[in-house]
């Protein structure tokens, strides 16, 4: 089994003993408009390092994916020094977010030259500071079918995954997309179990969640906490519906902390609320602890690496 890339060198899958986060943000700028406060830098990196600290003592976190790409402020240097500061290896990513975010890079840049550019930071490192990215994404979308210009960067992503080995994980917009990024991505090569798609959890129909993990792709329930766009009572039943189809081996959980409010020191819910509230709710509607092991360590490790669910991690 492929060693995990993180901003602090190669880790070995069987050195993530504890829990995973999926889906994090730990420096990102998303500003835009009137909506000034989806940001986290270097004002807030102590406060997230203070958060992923607590969680490695208190529930043995060992590893998180951060999915800030191109365009969404991604600062490397930054997930660095908090992953030292916390002590929780951190894997980067690269590739585009979703169409409304796309730098002027993407343009009118055919599928080649965006491949190109991926290939260049998977293999030479990202900015000065050389780190690899560990993964591709969160390639997004928005709306049932992605649009011209996240077709290319959905197309290149997958190029990129095939030609390096790393995994995509996608960004669907509230949920809604997940088949066609699928049928995408696969159509370009990329086997299923190589393919996250995200967001599933702000979508309530559990058919759509059926359908993609019958055909190999990993479905994240990876907004956990946010209440304002699904309660959580709704996630828990969506997952239960999934586990109970038999398709626990192919789900992936996080929070996605995308902005500053979220944090524990401005009264949000941090990125703990995964440990301290959901799995106890998921425990008492009677998945055992060795599913809850399945979805939250050895799913992330079999996604980051590649692995098919026979593979024993």
């Amino acid at each position: 089994m492929q060693d995990i890339r993180t901003v602090n060198g190669p880790l070995a899958p069987a050195a993530v003993r504890g829990p995973a986060l999926a889906h994090e943000h730990l420096a990102l700028d998303l500003r835009r408009g009137t909506d000034r406060a989806a940001v986290l830098d270097n004002r807030h990196a102590d406060a997230v390092a203070g958060e992923l600290a607590a969680l490695r003592e208190e529930s043995g976190l060992s590893l998180l994916i951060e999915l800030s790409c191109r365009g969404m402020g991604r600062d490397v240097a930054a997930l660095t020094r908090i992953s030292k500061d916390s002590g929780v290896p951190v894997v980067a990513a690269t590739g585009w977010y979703y169409e409304p975010f796309h730098p002027a890079e993407v343009g009118d840049a055919c599928v080649e030259e965006l491949t190109g550019m991926l290939l260049r930071e998977i293999t030479e490192g990202i900015g000065p500071e050389g780190i690899l990215p560990g993964v591709i994404g969160e390639v997004g979308s928005h709306g049932d079918r992605p649009s011209e210009p996240e077709v290319r960067a959905l197309k290149a992503a997958a190029r990129a995954a095939v030609a390096t080995g790393l995994s995509v994980a996608t960004h669907a917009q509230l949920g809604r997309g997940g088949p066609a990024q699928l049928a995408l991505l696969t159509a370009e090569g990329l086997p299923p179990h190589r393919i996250c798609i995200g967001h599933q959890d702000l979508l309530d129909d559990s058919g759509v969640h059926r359908e993609l993990a019958g055909r190999g792709a990993y479905v994240a329930f990876d907004t956990v906490g946010k209440e304002h766009y699904q309660s959580d009572a709704a996630r828990l039943r969506l997952l239960l519906e999934l586990v109970a189809a038999g398709h626990a081996d192919r789900v992936l959980l996080s929070g996605d902390i995308s902005r500053h409010g979220y944090l524990r020191d401005e009264g949000g819910q941090g990125y703990g609320h995964l440990f301290r509230s959901f799995l106890p709710r998921l425990r008492a509607a009677g998945v055992d602890d060795g599913l809850i092991d399945l979805m939250t360590r050895r799913n992330p490790i079999r996604f980051l690496t590649g692995a098919h669910p026979e593979e024993a991690v």
